[in-house]
């Protein structure tokens, strides 16, 4: 039995017919309205809890001064960090999965999370090299993971599972080669590394979020602008050149997208486990579509990671976790689920 799904043609001045998934489009504003309330509720928490309201009256310019520097100069800046680097996980995550027309197609598993993280250790070990300095490293890490990762997997083009293969032994090398330079650290950069590695927003400030927005301010709608060749995709190599989709050029462009938005958020926050394996997974039952659902992954990845933040400092008590241990216990479950249903289904 099949269900009808409810779409809505729009038409510009233009003449451009644009169809609206009205399912896809009620998800994408639900978890938006969700990110937005459950970053008010993370601002307003901390050892200086402010309520929602208050938060709500400082963030247009309406608080004391007190609540002023809390918000704008110490909390704001840390959430804003959260809700782009989670919606920039969730895109890249959807990205990869759609491409290689796997769900288990992830940077987690393909390794580009590995490779920003060697990139930051190579800078932390053996240079010391400041916070900037961190964050440009483990940049250059992931690009150059995913650019190998591309390489070794081309063969008269890139495909799914030869793709995530390929990660994963990629993956594992860059692994083992992360292990041996915290061998080498000193104790002091060591305990540092092992911060950064577990995936954090602490400490996070505007110094973060700028380069953050402007990259996600440029790839985001070029993303969008190539969904339906990424639609296209998703039906195989064949069909897509019949209806005109530069196959090659459209699956390259939106790789280099996808390991851009993943390297930078690592960089911006650490490795954040399995916020893009997740989110996609999680809007495709949500708005019950097979398409590469970019918009609601986006929004999924921000309201993801927000909550798992809050969840981070108000479960715990005064142990406070950093974001990427609850990700990564949250993530981890949901992989094994995962795993059992692609088994019982034949796909693996």
């Amino acid at each position: 039995m099949t269900t009808k799904r409810a779409h809505r043609a729009v038409r510009t001045p233009g003449g451009l017919s644009v169809r609206l998934d009205v399912r896809a489009l009620a998800v994408v504003v639900l978890l938006l309205l969700a990110a937005l309330a459950a970053s008010v509720v993370l601002i307003g928490t901390g050892d200086f809890p402010i309520p929602a309201g208050d938060v709500l009256k400082t963030l247009v310019g309406d608080g004391n001064p007190g609540q002023e520097f809390i918000v704008t100069e110490l909390r704001l800046p840390r959430v804003l960090v959260g809700l782009l680097v989670g919606a920039s996980l969730g895109l890249g995550g959807a990205l990869f999965q759609s491409i290689s027309r796997n769900p288990l197609g992830s940077p987690d598993v393909l390794g580009l999370g590995q490779g920003a993280t060697a990139g930051a250790l190579v800078v932390i070990v053996l240079f010391s090299g400041s916070a900037g300095a961190v964050t440009l490293g483990a940049l250059v890490g992931g690009l150059g993971t995913g650019l190998a990762i591309y390489a070794l997997a081309w063969k008269q083009g890139v495909h799914g599972y030869r793709l995530v293969l390929v990660g994963i032994g990629v993956s594992a090398v860059v692994t083992a080669v992360n292990g041996y330079l915290l061998t080498k650290a000193d104790l002091v950069d060591a305990a540092r590394a092992v911060v950064w590695m577990t995936g954090s927003l602490s400490g996070r400030d505007w110094a973060q979020v700028w380069p953050l927005l402007a990259l996600c301010a440029v790839l985001v709608p070029l993303v969008l602008a190539n969904a339906r060749g990424l639609r296209m995709l998703e039906m195989g190599d064949d069909v897509s050149y019949s209806l005109g989709v530069r196959v090659e050029r459209v699956r390259m462009l939106l790789l280099v997208a996808a390991v851009l938005l993943t390297a930078a958020a690592t960089a911006a926050a650490g490795p954040v486990s399995f916020v893009a394996l997740t989110a996609p997974q999680l809007a495709r039952r949500l708005t019950r579509s097979p398409g590469p659902n970019l918009l609601p992954s986006l929004c999924m990845g921000a309201a993801l990671l927000v909550t798992a933040d809050w969840v981070s400092q108000r479960v715990f008590g005064a142990d406070q976790l950093p974001v990427g241990v609850v990700t990564g216990v949250l993530g981890g479950a949901y992989l094994l689920w995962l795993l059992v249903a692609e088994r019982r289904a034949g796909r693996i």
